[in-house]
């Protein structure tokens, strides 16, 4: 029996046979979080080699970049994911790769949600004072260093919100994953919903999706308090403890303590 009535009623059953699946789900959330860490990375790195390379002022490189940040936002994930698991092995040598799935849903995240958090970067990088820039002339620093010693620590304090808004996204995007065989928390999930029926099995899966984006809230909130007292303007991580369960920007976490 399904539904409200169902849910309770089987309640104890449906524990004791989550968990005898407990070890399987602990893999999927070993999956499910390998494939986020690995997947924002990678898109991390993306974000800010092409998120830079639209600030710069050789247009082929702008150009460039502009393409491939239009391409990976405008095309499906799933059609990215599909492409890079079916259609990536069949290319003729030396393109063809056949890919783990785990690599796969970590690329096909990494490229997606890079392409997106490159528009962050570059909106980031935009935002800071022309007056930095000028600075930059008045030090006689090269565009280059100048970029990285003053202008991205300071654009970095305000990029954090939305960036960590899109490592969560790219979290519950990860369940698409298990269309590629890759054993995630979804894919365990859906095996539990076999024997448990749909209440349980998916009340567990907003439980487990919601502490992994917590921890995430966290990681990223620490770093934005760490990134805003680099540059002067928030107290130290230490003093700061009580605003990292706030969400990203915050104004609790931007000043670095409580509201």
């Amino acid at each position: 029996m399904d539904g409200v009535m169902g849910f309770f009623e089987q309640l104890g059953p449906n524990i004791e046979i989550l968990g005898a699946r407990m070890p399987q789900v602990l893999e999927g959330v070993q999956a499910t979080v390998l494939a986020t860490a690995l997947g924002g990375l990678l898109a991390l790195v993306i974000s800010f080699v092409f998120g830079i390379a639209q600030t710069v002022k050789v247009a082929v490189v702008r150009i460039l970049a502009r393409i491939f940040v239009e391409f990976f936002r405008g095309t499906s994930l799933m059609v990215q994911l599909f492409w890079l698991a079916f259609v990536l092995p069949q290319l003729p040598y030396p393109f063809g790769w056949q890919l783990t799935p785990l690599a796969i849903g970590v690329l096909a995240l990494g490229l997606n949600y890079g392409a997106y958090g490159a528009e962050v970067v570059r909106g980031s990088i935009g935002s800071v004072p022309k007056g930095q820039y000028e600075a930059l002339s008045a030090l006689s620093l090269s565009p280059a260093r100048g970029m990285f010693r003053v202008i991205i620590p300071q654009a970095w304090a305000l990029m954090i919100p939305s960036l960590s808004n899109l490592w969560i996204q790219l979290l519950k995007g990860s369940a698409i994953v298990s269309t590629v065989l890759l054993y995630d928390l979804y894919f365990r999930v859906e095996q539990v919903r076999d024997q448990t029926g749909t209440w349980f099995a998916f009340l567990f899966a907003l439980v487990a999706y919601y502490l992994i984006a917590w921890v995430i809230v966290i990681i990223m909130n620490a770093l934005e308090v760490r990134a805003k007292h680099k540059i002067g303007r928030g107290p130290a991580l230490s003093k700061s403890l009580g605003s990292l369960l706030r969400s990203p920007g915050s104004a609790a976490v931007a000043k670095g303590g409580l509201a």
